[in-house]
């Protein structure tokens, strides 16, 4: 049985939560579950906008959808967010430039399929905490280059500089990843506001610490804030396996 806990924190500098986050352990359509950590960008009130738009458009698209492959489902309705976004902000001039990034998963049996565009985050913590997504941001291409290395890019200027995004260009692209999950592995969805805020060895010691999901979870994001939450915080932590976690 698989268990999961989520929250979203506006963090202490901004004044907007710009974060929207989706944890639904039943099924979405022919998903059977469906997690979601979207990041909006774009001006006043846009970037919320246009996290909320992209989630609540991709979730009616599952629902709806007749197929039965889940990379399929979550590709098309991403799509049609996409879509939905340029509309938006080809008709109203205050949404103009709004886009968001994306990550989203859904467990099936001991199967995750993942889908992201941008740098919000997923993690399987296991043996180790391992980074499945790959950042979609200025930084990362110049690690990917050699240009700079990890410790560099946590503090770089240009942190905040995306490569791909929702809404941002007319068509967009997605990357998916498929995994075996082991038992005793968590999966963590997160915004930047944590990844910026929290080095990896703490968020895996948080995670391991052994007591409740929700109070893991809450740690997370007060550790995010007490190392100065300079940005909204979004965490969804799934405990797939969670029954043979128990029965062991």
């Amino acid at each position: 049985m698989l268990k999961s806990y989520a929250l979203t924190d506006i963090g202490r500098r901004r004044q907007l939560n710009q974060d929207f986050i989706y944890c639904n352990e039943s099924p979405v359509g022919n998903l059977p579950n469906l997690f979601i950590v979207a990041d909006g960008m774009g001006g006043h009130k846009a970037g919320d906008y246009a996290s909320g738009l992209a989630v609540e458009t991709v979730v009616g698209e599952a629902a709806a959808s007749f197929e039965k492959n889940p990379e399929k489902i979550l590709d098309h309705a991403i799509s049609k967010a996409n879509e939905i976004l340029r509309k938006k902000a080809s008709e109203d001039y205050s949404l103009n430039g709004m886009g968001t990034t994306f990550v989203a998963a859904t467990c099936i049996g001991r199967f995750l399929e993942v889908a992201n565009v941008g740098d919000s985050r997923l993690y399987v913590i296991g043996g180790e905490m391992r980074q499945i997504t790959v950042d979609h941001s200025l930084v990362e291409e110049m690690v990917r280059m050699g240009g700079i290395n990890r410790e560099e890019a946590r503090n770089h200027p240009d942190k905040n500089i995306i490569t791909r995004a929702v809404g941002a260009k007319d068509d967009v692209e997605v990357d998916f990843f498929n995994l075996e999950l082991q038992t005793g592995d968590m999966v963590l969805l997160c915004s930047d506001g944590l990844t910026n805020m929290v080095d990896d060895e703490t968020i895996c010691r948080i995670l391991k610490n052994g007591s409740s999901l929700r109070d893991r979870v809450e740690e997370l994001v007060e550790t995010a804030n007490l190392n100065g939450g300079r940005d909204n915080i979004s965490v969804i932590v799934i405990e797939p396996l969670a029954d043979e976690v128990e029965h062991d």
